[in-house]
Formats: C-alpha cells, sequence, structure tokens
C-alpha cells in the first residue's frame, strides 16, 4: 500500500466512524498530508487552498478553477496517484462541487455550509508520520540547517534586518523550500520581541536568524545567532541556561511520555538555571509536521507522544533562544536540523551530556 492508499484508507474510516458520505479537504496543511506533499496554495501564507479535495468512499477528486487545474495536471502528480481533476471557470460560480456532494452527508476540514466539522480528526490523522514522509524530513531538515548556516555566515555589521532576511530567503529557496517563516532581530530587539519581524534597523553586533521552511508540505524551524565580537557574562550564562532548558525538552520527548510533564519539565528546568518566568514571554513549541506546530506543548496538554512524530521546541531566555526539530524514534531522538561544525554549549542534564548550539562568536 502507498503512501497515498494509506491516507486514503485513514480518510475512509473517519467517513464511516462519522457516518458520512464524503469529506471535502481545504487546508494546506491537510491537501498536502493526503497527496505526499502535494501544493494547493498561492499565497504562502494562506491557510486554505486554491484547490479542494472530495473524498467518497470509492472516489476522490480535485476540485479547482481552470487558472490551477493546469499546473496540478502538469506538476503534482494527483492523476498518478488516483485524484481526478475537476476545474470550473475561474469567473462565474462552478456548480461541480455541488454535483459531486448531491445528496450526500459531507464533512470538512474547515468551515463549510451543512458540512460536519472534522478539523479535529485531521489534526490528529497527521501527527505521526510515515517512514517515506520521515525521509522527506530529512531531506527538508537538511535543507533549512544548510540554509541557515550558508545564510548567517554571510552576515555582517552595517546589514540591515531586511537584507538579512533577503539572505535567508535566497539560501532556503536556492535549498528547494519555502521560507514561510522568516523572522529576524539585531542587538536590543533580540532582548525585546520573541516574534522580531525584520526592519530596516543595521546590525551593529548580535543577530538572529529563524526560519520555518516548507518542501512536499512538511515544515522544519530552526533559529541560530551571531555575535560579532566577545560575548557579555549575560548572553553566556543565559545560552547555557537556554541549553538546559532546551535539553530538558529533548531528553523527555520520548514515546510515551505525556506532553504536559514534558512542559512541567522544561519549566522546572527554567527556575533551576535561575530564570523562573522567561517560558510566560513565549511559547515553548511543541509537535512539528504538516504545520510548523501542529499544537503548542502547555500544563494542559492531552498527547502522548509516539515514535514517529516531529516535535520543534523553542525555550527562550531574553537575548538568546535554542530551535531545533527533532523525530523522535524508538531508540533515539533525530536532530533534523543539525548544522556540522556549529559551535555547541555543554550541558548536563539527565545524566548525560548534551550539546546544544551556542552562539556563532565573530572576531570584530
Amino acid at each position: 500500500m502507498t503512501d497515498t492508499q494509506n491516507k486514503l484508507s485513514q480518510i475512509r474510516s473517519v467517513l464511516a466512524e462519522r457516518g458520512l458520505d464524503a469529506v471535502l479537504i481545504k487546508r494546506i496543511a491537510n491537501f498536502a498530508w493526503a497527496t505526499d506533499g502535494a501544493a494547493n496554495y498561492v499565497a504562502i501564507a494562506a491557510e486554505m487552498g486554491a484547490a479542494s479535495l472530495l473524498v467518497t468512499p470509492d472516489a476522490q477528486y480535485v476540485v479547482t478553477s481552470n487558472i490551477e487545474a493546469t499546473r496540478l495536471a502538469a506538476e503534482e502528480p494527483l492523476e498518478a496517484r488516483g485524484f481526478a481533476i475537476r476545474p470550473g471557470p475561474w469567473y462565474e460560480p462552478s456548480p461541480i462541487l455541488a454535483d459531486l456532494t448531491r445528496g450526500l452527508r459531507l464533512g470538512a476540514d474547515a468551515p463549510q455550509p451543512g458540512a460536519v466539522d472534522l478539523s479535529d480528526d485531521f489534526n490528529r490523522l497527521r501527527l505521526t508520520l510515515t517512514p517515506a514522509e520521515g525521509e522527506r524530513f530529512r531531506l527538508l531538515g537538511r535543507a533549512c540547517a544548510q540554509a541557515m548556516d550558508a545564510a548567517i555566515r554571510q552576515v555582517r555589521p552595517g546589514m540591515t534586518e531586511y537584507e538579512i532576511a533577503g539572505l535567508l530567503s535566497d539560501h532556503t529557496y536556492a535549498q528547494g523550500a519555502v521560507p514561510i517563516v522568516n523572522l529576524i532581530a539585531t542587538d536590543e530587539r533580540i532582548f525585546r520581541f520573541r516574534h522580531p519581524l525584520p526592519t530596516g534597523k543595521r546590525l551593529e553586533q548580535y543577530a538572529m536568524l529563524v526560519l520555518c521552511g516548507r518542501a512536499d508540505g512538511l515544515v522544519a524551524s530552526i533559529t541560530r545567532l551571531i555575535h560579532f565580537g566577545p560575548l557579555t557574562d549575560e548572553l553566556r550564562k543565559k545560552q547555557v541556561a537556554c541549553a538546559t532548558v532546551d535539553a530538558t525538552f529533548l531528553s523527555r520527548t520520548r514515546p510515551e511520555a505525556r506532553i504536559a510533564d514534558i512542559f512541567r519539565a522544561a519549566v522546572d528546568a527554567y527556575a533551576a538555571v535561575g530564570f523562573p518566568g522567561e517560558w510566560q514571554h513565549h511559547h515553548q513549541g511543541g509537535a512539528a509536521g504538516y504545520q510548523a506546530r501542529e499544537y503548542v506543548g502547555t500544563f494542559g496538554s492531552t498527547e502522548v507522544v509516539s515514535a514517529g512524530q516531529a516535535f520543534a521546541w523553542n525555550p527562550s531566555i531574553a537575548g538568546f533562544k535554542c530551535e531545533d526539530t527533532i523525530l523522535v524514534g524508538t531508540s533515539a531522538n533525530e536532530v533534523l536540523t543539525d548544522t556540522p561544525g556549529w559551535p555547541l554549549v555543554e550541558v548536563e542534564v539527565d545524566g548525560r551530556t548534551w550539546g546544544r548550539p551556542a552562539i556563532l562568536e565573530v572576531p570584530r
């Protein structure tokens, strides 16, 4: 059974469980999940695609406009995977969806008149990746890591944050991924903002680059920092402290672990390293996959970790942040966005020494 056949089987099981005859899939993440990574979007920041899937117990369709149908047929292997493309004119309402669903009990992964909401069902289905998805994620992780490494090593004092964002975007596209999140902060902005949109501010000494890159529907996240000249004692203390929290996340994110327990251990680690309130200023990350975060971990999380799931934790202390994407294995976790040759800070957590990314120090 191919991955696509496996996904269609899971979708049809949901239809049977819910007593439905068909489901309309509009969200970009779910479209990619169901089709082995096909892209149905035009705007990279959109949540809904320009094409939808309609799955019934014995057929599967792509419903779209004549604009999108040409590219989907030529560049996405949808027809080879058993999807029939049904285009309608872009310039007037199309009767295709109504004709295909007339008299059917319909579910949908997004708001749709008369349809049962199946968004939670799809959120659950996306969480555990198949071996083929895991391999695609490895390729994406390496692409994002290489893009980040190449971009940040070209950063120089005097560049604007926009220019740095351009470097990161260029290198990400060159690696075959799309930068759907590209955050840049320099100097005091690193200490002030946890989601720093790039500005025209010029770099003096210190820069943080944040990337969420998408390829084949999957999204990997990575953050790295660079400092020109010697670090202050404050920054050295914060990078060790944050690395300790990050290592706690990585150590505890193992099969059968409860997300709430992992989150509690990380919050306790913040307190143990002398920064008890910092976790309140930014979410700490969570499950990754077809969205940058499939869900964010909290004290109230009910999810349990399984092998084959991906996570991107992102602990931060004002002025420093750790972020990589990992894949949970049966015997060990794999850091998908590892950057070989990057300087590391070593910390002791749960009886093991962990090397986590440090600030890249460049002599002035």
